[in-house]
């Protein structure tokens, strides 16, 4: 993953996410799910582009249980979006490219 994606926690959710001063986008996955994997690329790709404009977090399921719970997140991977403190947007599922891109767009 490298320093590119904040690794989200519950320690850290409200500092990185509902205090954030910029737009977050949550990747909520597994190592063992092989679209989620897919999604990795997709956010690997865009990353830099969005870079200073949006941060780019992951939360592991496995280790986050409660966070995904809370979240209501029941299939990976899931993506959440969030701009000043507040959920933007839910996509559940592998999303191409220009479809994330989209998504980012209106966050900014």
């Amino acid at each position: 993953m490298g320093n590119k994606y904040i690794v989200i926690t519950e320690e850290n959710f409200e500092d990185e996410v509902l205090n954030a001063p910029q737009p977050i986008v949550i990747d909520f996955y597994a190592d063992w799910c092989g679209p989620c994997k897919m999604i990795e690329r997709v956010f690997d790709n865009i990353v830099g582009e969005y870079e200073g404009k949006i941060r780019f977090g992951k939360v592991n399921v496995d280790d986050q249980k409660k966070l995904a719970i809370r979240h209501q997140v029941a299939h990976i991977p899931t993506m959440l979006f969030f701009k000043g403190g507040e959920q933007a947007e839910c996509v559940t599922g592998v999303i191409d490219e220009a479809q994330l891109k989209e998504r980012l767009d209106r966050l900014i």
